[in-house]
């Protein structure tokens, strides 16, 4: 049970520490509403990953190769939207922030969408965690669970630590706060840009 909780921290931990659109947008969301606002989007994965992992589970073996494509075009699209917010917020970085409430809802649910729109979870768990876990519960439930609960204890655990050390790197001026802010929109750009591209070049080609 042990050796599978490794296994999957040790894969939490590389996919929290690996550049990706979700980081950015961590980035982005503390910039604008404060590590307190934002944490909560840390635990998108845990709700976003639900029907993820229950579609490639049972399913997406026999989905066509144009699904992940047309994904991957309908979350750069939702990834350029929250770019153009980033970026947005660079002039209005004076104005009153949004209601706690309010602020901490959309961060989280941005995050969920967010991460159900990414081909990469899909990715992750059809062609590398699923198959560990279909291994470890044919030799025990006990033994899926533990892989699970290490993976998402890490990457959780992982986010949370992001927000809060950008948040503190946010505090030592307003350069360096617009600095990062700069820096969340046009990696988001990238991503979603990158995004639209792969999944139109494979869909056309």
């Amino acid at each position: 049970m042990i050796f599978y909780f490794l296994q999957g921290a040790t894969l939490g931990l590389s996919a929290t520490a690996a550049p990706g659109p979700f980081q950015a947008f961590l980035l982005a969301q503390t910039l604008k509403n404060g590590w307190r606002r934002t944490l909560p989007a840390s635990l998108a994965p845990l709700l976003s990953d639900i029907p993820i992992v229950t579609l490639v589970l049972l399913v997406l073996t026999q989905t066509p190769t144009w699904f992940l494509s047309g994904l991957q075009i309908a979350g750069g699209l939702f990834i350029l939207y929250l770019a153009w917010s980033a970026l947005a917020s660079l002039k209005a970085a004076g104005d009153v922030a949004a209601p706690v409430d309010e602020a901490v809802h959309r961060s989280f649910f941005k995050g969920v969408l967010m991460n159900a729109l990414s081909p990469g979870p899909y990715i992750f768990w059809s062609v590398l965690a699923g198959p560990i876990v279909l291994e470890a519960w044919r030799q025990s439930p006990g033994l899926g669970l533990s892989f699970v609960l290490g993976f998402y204890a890490m990457l959780i655990g992982g986010f949370a630590a992001f927000v809060i050390v950008f948040a503190t790197a946010s505090q030592f001026g307003p350069k360096v706060s617009l600095g990062l802010r700069l820096v969340s929109g046009v990696a988001l750009l990238a991503f979603g840009v990158y995004q639209l591209w792969v999944g139109t070049a494979a869909i056309i080609g």
